[in-house]
C-alpha cells in the first residue's frame, strides 16, 4: 500500500497520531486534521489543551479504579449508593452503560482488563487485590460479576468466583438477557437493565 506523501511535515505528523487512535485509519485521520484546520485557531486549541489536561490531571478512584477527576470518584463518595454491592466490571465503558440503565444503586470495581491467554493477560495483570482487600475488611456482602460474555469473560467469572468462593459473600452474574459473546458497552439500556436487576447466583460452569 503506497503511503500518500504530504505537502507539510507538520500535517503528516499530526496524520500518523491521529491514525494511531483505535479504528482510525489514514485517510480518516487525514479528515480529522483537515477539519481542525479549517476550524478558528482558538478552537482546535481548545481541543490540544482538553487533550493535555486530561493526561495531566486526570486520575482513578483509590477505591473502584474509576476515572476520576479527584481521589475519590463520584460514585464512590456518594453516600446513597450500596457501597456492600460491589459490580465487578471490565472498564470504565462498562460503567457508563450500566449507569446508564438507572437500575443499579452500589459502586463499582474496575478489573482493567480480562484473562486472556491469548493476549498475555493473565489474573496478576488485572486490579484484583484491591477487591480482595475490601472482602477481607467484610465490607462487602455481593460481587456482581458483569463481565463481557464471551470465553475471556467466562474464564475471569470462574477464576473470581474459585478465588472468593471462601469469603461470607453472595456471588452472582448478570442474567442472560446478554446475548452470548456480547460487549457490555454495546447492549442496549433495557437489555441490560434487565440483566442486572435478574442476577443470578453464579454456577460453575460444567
Amino acid at each position: 500500500m503506497n503511503i500518500p506523501s504530504y505537502p507539510s511535515r507538520l500535517l503528516e505528523t499530526a496524520v500518523n497520531e491521529f491514525a494511531k487512535l483505535p479504528g482510525v485509519g489514514r485517510k480518516t485521520a487525514l479528515r480529522f486534521v483537515l477539519h481542525l484546520l479549517r476550524q478558528e485557531k482558538g478552537e482546535s486549541a481548545m481541543l490540544g489543551e482538553s487533550i493535555l489536561e486530561l493526561i495531566r490531571n486526570v486520575r482513578y478512584c483509590h477505591s473502584c479504579n474509576n476515572i476520576s477527576d479527584t481521589e475519590t470518584c463520584s460514585i464512590c463518595s456518594d453516600s446513597s449508593r450500596q457501597h456492600h454491592q460491589v459490580c465487578v466490571v471490565e472498564n470504565i465503558r462498562d460503567i457508563l452503560a450500566i449507569e446508564n440503565t438507572q437500575q443499579y444503586r452500589g459502586v463499582y470495581h474496575v478489573l482493567g482488563g480480562i484473562i486472556s491467554p491469548m493476549d498475555g493477560i493473565g489474573p496478576s495483570d488485572l486490579n484484583i487485590r484491591s477487591l480482595e482487600e475490601k472482602l477481607s475488611a467484610g465490607r462487602v456482602n455481593e460481587i456482581i460479576l458483569a463481565l463481557s460474555t464471551t470465553m475471556e469473560g467466562d474464564t475471569t467469572n470462574f477464576y473470581l468466583y474459585r478465588k472468593f468462593s471462601s469469603y461470607p459473600v453472595k456471588i452472582t452474574i448478570l442474567a442472560r438477557g446478554v446475548s452470548i459473546g456480547d460487549e457490555l458497552e454495546f447492549t442496549d439500556e433495557v437489555t441490560l437493565g434487565r440483566s442486572i436487576l435478574n442476577r443470578t447466583p453464579y454456577i460453575i460452569p460444567k
